[in-house]
């Protein structure tokens, strides 16, 4: 984050136990996470499997609540679910009996404000819902069913449909993570495009390194369980990227560094930290 940025995102010392027993024992999912992440900020995280990414995503959507510290979201406490995110996963989890648009539109559909309005406005909704799939290649594919779309197709309606409500914040697991790496390349373009557009804040979770590296302003690495931040690194290389520099001595250098900090915490116990 810049100096003199506001936080949109604010972790203060949060821990995480699942229940009481647990955080009797002393045994937290997470700890010690402190974040501050700047508005419009694109973040990564990066880790070994089961080392609470997805734990932190849930954290920062209020699904969970810490066992101590504080979660700022847009200067305002974490108290529940918020209604200023969306959320992608790696299954993109279309509803089979509704059309492409009709998946996109859901949000609307039960989210307030928009669910009151939603009939008397659903002309000008469908216009934007269709306008958003323009925009990420799936015009012409708008009256289609989930099964008659590829899953790339099926990954970019699930986007749509994520961001359909215009969220402040968009979080990301493993969005990519099934797809070929031709159609994950394609739709990293789009995320950038997307975002460069509208500036929302970005936490993207990846085992994908290069992903992480193209996409994000700052790439966070976690410690295997308990999950705590162990290396933050911020990218240099300048915007906006071009799939070209995947292919750069800078680029390779910093994804080559990323993957000896993830082979380093391979090696250590949980409580030894990766030098920043």
């Amino acid at each position: 984050m810049s100096p003199g940025s506001t936080s949109f995102i604010d972790f203060r010392d949060v821990w995480l136990a699942y229940n009481d027993e647990l955080f009797a024992q002393g045994q937290f999912a997470v700890e010690a996470i402190d974040l501050q992440v700047g508005e419009g900020e694109f973040i990564a995280i990066v880790g070994p499997s089961g080392c609470g990414k997805s734990t932190f995503m849930k954290l920062a959507t209020g699904l969970r609540m810490p066992s101590r510290g504080r979660i700022l979201i847009d200067g305002q406490p974490v108290t529940g679910p918020l209604k200023i995110s969306g959320m992608a996963f790696q299954a993109p989890s279309l509803l089979p009996w509704r059309t492409t648009v009709d998946n996109v539109l859901l949000p609307l559909e039960i989210v307030e404000p928009y669910r009151s309005s939603f009939k008397a406005k659903r002309a000008e909704y469908e216009a934007r819902a269709r306008a958003l799939l323009q925009k990420v290649g799936l015009a012409g594919y708008e009256n289609k069913y989930p099964w008659q779309l590829s899953g790339g197709m099926q990954q970019r309606a699930s986007i749509c449909r994520a961001l359909i409500h215009e969220p402040k914040m968009l979080l990301l697991d493993e969005p990519f993570g099934a797809l070929d790496a031709f159609t994950r390349e394609e739709l990293w373009c789009i995320l950038r495009d997307l975002w460069t557009e509208q500036r929302f804040n970005v936490i993207l979770v990846t085992h994908d390194l290069r992903e992480s590296v193209f996409l994000a302003d700052t790439v966070y690495v976690m410690s295997k369980s308990p999950g705590r931040f162990v290396v933050k690194k911020q990218i240099e290389l300048p915007r906006p990227r071009e799939l070209e520099i995947t292919y750069s001595k800078e680029f390779t250098d910093v994804v080559h560094e990323l993957r000896g900090h993830i082979g380093a915490l391979r090696q250590t116990s949980p409580s030894v930290a990766v030098p920043q």
